[in-house]
């Protein structure tokens, strides 16, 4: 590998325009896609197959007007008095015009709604009163129908009993014998007394009929008091459910509305969301103030802000503090830039056809930034003292791609496995993530080994200094002069005693002289760091995490104090209701499954919001008592699936969340679920990659184990400044809450692939000594003295990119960037240069120790560069050249 990568940095250096051209024409091709087919980006984290997303598209299929992506706008006076009639109405005609923007299909106005909620309370009293009335009414008819009755079963009884009688006479009129005076008057008695009797019943019967018809009168008008009480308690009944949602507050200082869009939120664009503010911030001329939830004001279609310049000046100052010229300073920046352009650039020309997060690009381009800076400044370090030891500048630059170059490689081939490898998680936002930052991690390792060469040939001598060179001619003569009269074995044996004189001092020496001590001392520091990560808690980010000054925080803050903070983050459900219902009967069903949803723990409201034309699929909002990102509001999410069941068996109904309040909670839970196969995944190839760099099993194992101390101190460091609020107003939090969900994913990733970097720079000048004969002990020391100093610069140097992003526009990134500059700072210092040259000091030559049947069936990569040492270069390298030009 390390003969490979000689003759390739010996060709590029040869045919240095040639690979200038090609790189330029990449950029040039990858720069015109980007501004061709670059599409916006989002934060919208889906998640394929799981219930949020399931019940996303079940509603776009039933409920497409409702399944648009919203954001509110809360609205509150400037004064701390309560609105003025002009206020109101200024509001109500911003709202007004919003919905003429492109995009925006409706409004929830916060005083119509109020208005429509009073009148229906109003309707509902004077319902109840009108009901009440009838009923009396009713009741009084009742009355008067029973006493009718009763009279009528009276004269019935009478009429039978005058029927009874009479038959009784015509009985004893029977008897008289006929044609006789007697029997004429009994005959005509009785025919005026069957008279009378028929008549009565006439009567009777008259009387029965309008009793008849009083009665069906008195049952329609129950029927239809039954039927006004079953709506008057259904009226009732909604404006239970919808009692704890409000709009305007109490005090009457604010009030919120809310902007529906046709598209999901990652689906609208930065132009509408300008639009929707700039209509809304009309209503701010009439003594108002318009905040603006998270969902309207995020913009994440730009990703480098002044911040991260910032971060890029700091390294750009170590590099010129270390290299000593503008050329040799701007070299490794120029790198950078040209890795990140490109690595970016791809990135951004598929997000057209990739749902991308707006994290990717910002992780690529943090990335890229640091190993861009980090890899070229290995190479161009090493040219450099190899030309200020007298090598020739093509043969040093070969050499240094041979060597350096080599270290660069396989620290890049370590963070790039450890980027991919987040495919793995079955996340595809994720998965996009890892690979967008990994391609860019490994166009930075190539334009390292190939630009770098280039450009250092060009560059020639001016590399270094005039000051440098003649402090080194004036080293090299007092050199001459100490080893005058020496042969060369002699000059040699002198020199080396004087280099392993130096690695006694400093840091190295230190470290190696008191391991016990300095290890025991290390790992305890960093225990104690690492002790809070124990309360580690995840959630994706709400307008609460926002900066303070933001319209988003104060929109969150306004909300929360005058609405309670469960409006910052409501929860959807979405019903299925059996078929054949009337509408009456549906709205009964959807109330009844609210009441039960209601008695959930923490749940402050749950109303209705839609249903289907087809009465199959209904829509429900729950609020919970606090935030999206509370502890409380995620076992709401999984208690009201807890209901699930209960709702189905009792109701016949099928529920299920969505939502971004729901699709956070099953985000941070997936990942939660996929750090332990991913980190054995990286940890496992990773571990491979350095037993066939180092030959070594305890090497690789101490440098895993040395990354695990650092990856939970960062932990420790991200939970005590976001989670605690500990030095929160240095680092802007102020408002501490959950870590960022996928922070641990992507930082196992990042730390463990940077943290390899260090170990393969600072272990490979080990094994560079202890190969070219050095004891194991002093080798630690030597290979120490050589690698601290660039890696110092470079871990400075990747602080200053990752801290730059503390202090982000998009403040998903911040938790991020502190995390990744607080496990490098660690990382570097305490374990690289601390633990690690301490614990292989203590292991000696056993470090180094290799099964012997491993040892022959490993390729040997030439880490170190051994095979170089004794390479003879003809004058006419044509032949490498050729070999290089194979290779490329």
């Amino acid at each position: 590998m390390a003969l490979w990568l000689y003759r390739l940095g010996r060709f590029s250096a040869r045919r240095a325009w040639l690979v200038i051209a090609a790189w330029a024409i990449i950029m040039g091709l990858v720069g015109g896609a980007a501004a061709l087919f670059m599409g916006p980006m989002s934060n919208d984290f889906k998640l394929p197959g799981t219930e949020t997303q399931q019940m996303a598209d079940k509603l776009q299929a039933g409920i497409p007007e409702a399944s648009g992506g919203s954001g509110t706008v809360v609205f509150s006076t400037t004064d701390g008095t309560k609105f003025t009639p002009a206020q109101e109405t200024a509001i109500s005609a911003a709202l007004k015009d919003v919905t003429s923007v492109p995009g925006v299909t409706g409004v929830v106005d916060p005083f119509a709604t109020t208005k429509t909620i009073t009148d229906a309370n109003a309707a509902v009293t004077a319902g109840q009163a009108e009901l009440d009335a009838n009923k009396a009414k009713l009741d009084a008819a009742k009355t008067t129908l029973d006493a009718s009755a009763q009279q009528i079963e009276a004269g019935q009884a009478q009429i039978d009993a005058g029927k009874a009688e009479l038959e009784k006479q015509k009985a004893q009129a029977a008897q008289i014998p006929a044609g006789t005076p007697m029997a004429d008057a009994a005959a005509a008695q009785l025919a005026a007394a069957q008279a009378q009797i028929d008549a009565s019943q006439a009567q009777l019967d008259q009387g029965k009929a309008q009793l008849a018809a009083g009665q069906k009168q008195y049952d329609d008008g129950q029927a239809q008091l039954t039927a006004g009480q079953e709506k008057l308690t259904n009226s009732k009944r909604m404006l239970e459910a919808t009692s704890g949602i409000k709009f305007v507050s109490n005090n009457g200082e604010a009030a919120i509305a809310q902007v529906q869009f046709k598209d999901a939120m990652n689906a609208v664009t930065p132009e509408t969301r300008q639009e929707v503010q700039d209509v809304l911030n009309k209503a701010s001329d009439s003594g108002l103030k318009v905040s603006f939830s998270k969902e309207i004001t995020e913009d994440v279609s730009q990703i480098f802000g002044a911040a991260e310049v910032v971060g890029v000046a700091v390294a750009a100052a170590v590099l010129l503090i270390m290299l000593g010229t503008f050329v040799a300073a701007g070299l490794p920046l120029l790198m950078a830039v040209v890795g990140v352009g490109i690595g970016v650039g791809g990135t951004m020309a598929l997000t057209s056809v990739i749902e991308m997060s707006s994290i990717s690009p910002m992780l690529a381009l943090m990335l890229g930034l640091a190993v861009g800076i980090d890899y070229s400044l290995f190479i161009v370090n090493r040219h450099r003292q190899q030309m200020l030891d007298g090598m020739d500048v093509r043969e040093s630059i070969a050499r240094a791609s041979g060597t350096s170059g080599n270290a660069v490689t396989f620290a890049g081939l370590t963070v790039v496995i450890a980027l991919a490898a987040l495919s793995v998680t079955g996340l595809p936002f994720l998965a996009v993530l890892g690979l967008a930052a990994a391609a860019t991690v490994a166009v930075s390792v190539l334009v390292a080994l190939t630009l770098t060469p280039a450009l250092l040939s060009l560059i020639g001598t001016r590399l270094v200094s005039k000051k440098a060179w003649a402090r080194n001619a004036e080293a090299q003569k007092k050199h001459d002069a100490e080893t005058a009269g020496m042969s060369v074995t002699e000059r040699a044996a002198a020199d080396e005693e004087k280099d392993v004189a130096k690695s006694r001092k400093g840091w190295g020496g230190f470290v190696t002289k008191h391991s016990v001590v300095t290890l025991i001392v290390s790992v305890v520091a960093l225990v104690v760091i690492a002790i809070p990560a124990a309360s580690l808690r995840l959630a994706l980010p709400d307008g609460g995490s926002e900066p303070v000054d933001s319209s988003a925080y104060q929109a969150y803050t306004l909300t929360s104090e005058n609405f309670g903070a469960g409006m910052t983050g409501p929860i959807m459900v979405v019903a299925s209701l059996p078929a054949g219902l009337s509408e009456e009967q549906a709205n009964t069903l959807n109330l009844d499954v609210l009441d039960t949803l209601r008695e959930v723990p923490n749940v402050v409201a749950a109303a209705p919001v839609a249903m289907s034309p087809d009465r199959q699929t209904a829509l429900y909002q729950i609020i919970p008592s606090e935030g999206p990102a509370s502890e409380s509001t995620v076992q709401v999410v999984h208690d009201l699936r807890d209901e699930g069941p209960k709702v189905k068996s009792e109701y016949d109904v099928t529920i299920g969340l969505t939502g971004q309040t729901a699709a956070n909670v099953d985000v941070s839970e997936k990942l939660g679920a996929a750090l332990p196969p991913y980190l054995a995944i990286v940890v496992g190839l990773s571990l491979i990659l350095l037993i066939l760099v180092f030959r070594s099993i305890l090497v690789p194992v101490l440098a895993t184990a040395g990354f695990l101390l650092s990856l939970v101190a960062a932990f420790g460091g991200v939970v005590a400044v976001y989670q605690w609020g500990w030095l929160g107003g240095i680092f802007d939090v102020a408002n501490p809450g959950a870590v960022l969900s996928f922070l641990p994913i992507i930082l196992i990733g990042v730390l463990f692939g940077l943290a390899m970097d260090y170990q393969v720079f600072i272990a490979s000048g080990m094994r560079e000594a202890y190969a070219h004969g050095q004891s194991a002990k002093q080798a630690v020391r030597t290979g120490f003295k050589h690698a601290a100093p660039v890696v110092t610069a470079a871990a400075i140097i990747m602080i200053s990119v990752f801290s730059g992003f503390i202090f982000s526009h998009l403040t998903m990134v911040r938790p991020l960037g502190f995390a990744l500059a607080f496990g490098v700072l660690i990382d570097a210092f305490v374990v690289r240069m601390t633990i690690v040259p301490a614990a292989m000091h203590l292991l000696g030559k056993s470090a180094w120790w290799l099964p012997k049947w491993l040892d022959k069936i490993l390729p040997d990569v030439d880490v170190e560069g051994a095979k170089l040492a004794n390479l003879t270069v003809p004058d006419d390298a044509s032949e490498l050249d050729e070999k290089a030009k194979s290779a490329l």
